[in-house]
């Protein structure tokens, strides 16, 4: 029989929001939702990853102008 695992609410850090907003922009957010972030394949992982890589430095790029 598998352990529940109890839900610990934490305080979401600036890249935790960046990563659920990238996540919603490519239509997995659902997926998330339902069956977590281990769902994933390698490949969702790194186009999110690369995504939230971009919006950084977009983001930091824009700052020092």
């Amino acid at each position: 029989m598998k352990k529940k695992r109890k839900k610990v609410k934490q305080v979401l850090t600036e890249r935790d929001i960046l990563k659920m907003e990238t996540a919603q922009e490519l239509g997995l957010w659902e997926q998330i939702e339902r069956d977590g972030w281990e769902s994933l394949t390698n490949a969702d992982c790194g186009r999110v990853g690369g995504i939230m890589r971009k919006k950084l430095r977009d983001k930091r790029l824009n700052q020092g102008q």
